[in-house]
C-alpha cells in the first residue's frame, strides 16, 4: 500500500511543478528567481494565466411584469475570475448579487380570466365595446415587490481578435470586443413568497481594454434565461399551461463595468512554443 502511494505521489510531482508560478523555485522557468521570465515581466512581455477582479452595474428583471430591458434596473455587484486559455479564448466564473424589482400595477397588464384566477371560476368573452371585459388586471392581488438575487455563472468568452499589450503576443490589441455563452445557477427570494433555485443560460457581448500591462477594464451586457417562472414569486399569471424549459420563464439582464488584475505569468521559457 505504501509503495503504491509513493508511486502515485511521484507521478503527481511533474503536474505540481507545472502549476508553480515562474520564479518560485530555482531553475524553474529559466534560473533562480525566474531569470529571463522576470526580465520579460518587467518589460511587460509576459502573458498571464489568470485574472481576478470584480464588477459593478445594473440588473433588470425580465418576466410577466416587465418586458423592457431598461424598465426595472437595480444596482448589483460581482466577483469574477478568468482563466486565460490564449489571447482569443478565456473561461470565466462570476458570483453576483442584486435585486429584481417588479411592479404589477404600473405595467397595465391584463390577463384572461380562467378557473385559476377568476373570482367566478370561469372566463368571459371579450367584445368590441368592452375590450377588457373578462380580463383581470391584478390576478395576484399584489402591488409589486423585490427579489434578492444570487447568481453564479460560468461562461466561455471569445475575443474577436487577439487581446494583449502587443508585446506579449504578436499583433495583439489592447482593445477587443468579445461574446460569451455558458451555464449558471440562480437563487431568488421574493418578498412574501417562496424562494426559487434554478439553472439559467447566460449569453452576451462586451468590450475589454488593457489600461495597463496587468489591468483590464471591460463593459458588457448579458441576458440570463432562467428555467423558472418563480423569480417574481408569481407562477403563470396568465393561467395558460406551457411546456418547455425556457417557455414562459422569468429572466434578467445585466449591464456591468468590470476591472480585473492579471496574475500568474505563463512560463514562456520552459517551453518556447507555448
Amino acid at each position: 500500500m505504501k509503495k503504491a502511494l509513493s508511486i502515485l505521489l511521484l507521478w503527481q510531482l511533474p503536474l505540481l511543478y507545472l502549476l508553480i508560478p515562474c520564479g518560485v523555485l530555482p531553475s524553474h522557468c529559466g534560473g533562480v528567481g525566474g531569470g529571463l521570465a522576470s526580465a520579460q515581466s518587467d518589460a511587460g512581455d509576459v502573458e498571464y494565466k489568470m485574472e481576478f477582479g470584480g464588477s459593478l452595474g445594473l440588473v433588470n428583471y425580465l418576466g410577466d411584469y416587465n418586458s423592457s430591458i431598461l424598465g426595472a434596473q437595480q444596482p448589483m455587484a460581482s466577483l469574477l475570475v478568468r482563466r486565460v486559455i490564449n489571447p482569443y479564448m478565456t473561461l470565466r466564473a462570476d458570483l453576483s448579487y442584486g435585486k429584481l424589482k417588479y411592479d404589477f400595477e404600473e405595467k397595465n397588464n391584463y390577463y384572461p380570466l380562467t378557473p385559476s384566477n377568476s373570482p367566478t371560476g370561469g372566463g368571459q368573452n371579450l367584445t368590441e365595446e368592452n375590450p377588457t371585459d373578462g380580463l383581470n388586471p391584478s390576478p395576484v392581488g399584489r402591488q409589486g415587490g423585490v427579489s434578492d438575487l444570487i447568481d453564479l455563472s460560468m461562461v466561455y468568452e471569445y475575443n474577436f481578435w487577439a487581446y494583449g499589450t502587443g508585446r506579449d503576443y504578436f499583433r495583439a490589441k489592447r482593445l477587443a470586443p468579445y461574446i460569451f455563452l455558458g451555464l449558471g445557477l440562480t437563487y431568488a427570494k421574493p418578498d412574501n413568497a417562496n424562494s426559487a433555485f434554478t439553472a439559467h443560460l447566460p449569453l452576451g457581448a462586451g468590450v475589454k481594454y488593457k489600461i495597463a500591462d496587468r489591468l483590464n477594464l471591460g463593459l458588457e451586457w448579458r441576458v440570463h434565461f432562467s428555467m423558472s417562472d418563480r423569480l417574481d414569486g408569481v407562477v403563470d399569471p396568465y393561467g395558460i399551461p406551457s411546456q418547455g424549459s425556457f417557455k414562459n420563464a422569468d429572466g434578467y439582464s445585466m449591464l456591468k463595468l468590470t476591472l480585473t488584475y492579471s496574475m500568474l505569468a505563463k512560463c514562456s521559457t520552459c517551453n518556447p512554443s507555448y
